[in-house]
């Protein structure tokens, strides 16, 4: 075949490709929807890739898209539910659903209500500058990969017990799910997230729950700039490697702010807790994790390290105000400095001679009579003793009796500098 001839044969076909292109574009349209119309008829009726554009006023669902299409409302656009099941049903890929209003969701947590529903099929799903309000669960995630959820307004149910909510985003098996500046309130757990991976849970607002962010199950993710207002705890992060945690705030959370467990091999940086009554943070049973540049502030406890935790680096971090540092259950001794870089303790009366930014002598935060009080609490009436004043002179005196603990043998003088988030809690 020459090549004029072959030419003569692939020019028509890609002008042919590019008017079906073309037609395809030009067939996806932009259709008015009326509250007196039926949705679901209008969403049955609509071709892949238009735009359903529905006026303000109340709707009523349920309603289910199993078709590429963008639903979207105005101020005052309400999408009311009957009770029963889910609100709105994503079940097709590349679903846009925004400025809308979703109510009346069913109370049934074995069957997965929800406001907004995205089934597995929902891959590529958009849920943008949406209010739920009242819904057992705000937005279900269930295996919709490479979904994003951003800049919604979520408040749960007020009416339930604790164990019969849901929470405000759920995330099942959602690989590559982005969840993102929400502001979330009222129910169970902000953010629950469960068996999955590479997911970012970036600036999320969320108060009045019980976590904060849940996290099961779910490796290589990121965990940033969130905030955590007066919740039962912050970020409960457990059975999970690979992690980025950074730039999170936890104010005022009731037990802990950061709690891990069995979390592994992750970046924990430039974190903030401040006010939380129990302890800013608990570790357990986790490992080879690198702790730096967080700020732990006014807690009973600044950090609880117990369950054979181990090769955690733990430099560059600061304890301020807690009432005791570090509470180690443990026997052996963990260096809590890196190359001459260790940690800022506010109670740390030392000097530096020198100037070099690092005390002249290492610091313990605990001694044998932490010990005795964490095994028995009752023993505070003898605190003040003239017994309990002698053993911890003699260990002043003589470093070897210090039971096995935490040793930071560079302690820095000044606290690092961090910019933590901030928030109220009285933003809507």
């Amino acid at each position: 075949m020459t090549a004029r001839a072959y030419l003569r044969g692939i020019i028509p076909a890609a002008f042919l490709a590019v008017g079906m292109t073309c037609a395809s574009i030009a067939s996806a349209g932009t259709a008015e929807i009326a509250p007196g119309d039926s949705l679901q008829a209008a969403i049955d009726r609509a071709a892949p890739g238009d735009v359903l554009h529905l006026k303000a006023g109340a709707y009523m669902g349920p309603v289910t898209i199993a078709k590429a299409l963008t639903l979207e409302g105005t101020a005052g656009t309400i999408l009311n539910g009957n009770g029963a099941g889910s609100v709105l049903t994503a079940d097709a890929p590349g679903i846009t659903l925004r400025h809308l209003e979703i109510r009346g969701s069913g109370s049934r947590l074995d069957e997965q209500n929800a406001g907004i529903f995205l089934s597995r099929k929902a891959t590529g799903a958009l849920v943008e500058y949406n209010h739920l309000i009242g819904n057992l669960v705000g937005i279900y995630v269930l295996g919709a990969s490479d979904s994003i959820i951003r800049n919604n307004v979520i408040e749960g149910r007020q009416n339930l017990r604790m164990n019969e909510d849901g929470n405000g985003i759920h995330v099942w098996n959602a690989p590559g799910a982005q969840v993102i500046a929400n502001d979330i309130r009222y129910g169970r757990d902000g953010v629950y997230v469960i068996s999955s991976r590479k997911n970012v849970f970036r600036g999320n607002r969320m108060r009045d729950l019980r976590y904060a962010v849940h996290y099961m199950y779910t490796n290589d993710s990121e965990i940033s700039g969130n905030i955590s207002f007066g919740n039962h705890a912050g970020f409960v992060i457990m059975y999970s490697d690979r992690l980025k945690i950074t730039g999170n705030l936890s104010q005022g959370d009731r037990d802990k702010g950061l709690f891990l467990n069995t979390a592994n091999s992750s970046d924990i940086g430039e974190n903030t807790v401040r006010a939380a009554p129990e302890k800013c943070v608990f570790i357990y049973a986790a490992n080879k994790n690198w702790f730096h540049d967080n700020w732990f502030e006014g807690c009973d406890i600044g950090i609880h390290f117990t369950a054979g935790s181990e090769r955690n680096r733990i430099v560059g971090n600061a304890f301020v105000g807690n009432k005791t540092q570090v509470k180690y259950v443990g026997t052996r001794v963990l260096e809590w400095s890196d190359k001459g870089h260790g940690n800022y303790w506010s109670d740390n009366p030392a000097f530096d001679l020198n100037g070099d930014g690092v005390a002249d002598t290492a610091y313990k935060p605990n001694d044998m009579v932490d010990e005795i009080l964490w095994v028995n609490p009752n023993a505070k009436m003898l605190l003040n003793s003239p017994a309990v004043q002698v053993v911890r002179w003699a260990q002043a005196q003589f470093p070897a009796l210090y039971p096995g603990g935490v040793v930071d043998s560079a302690p820095l003088m000044a606290p690092p500098g961090i910019t933590a988030p901030t928030w109220t809690g009285d933003e809507q």
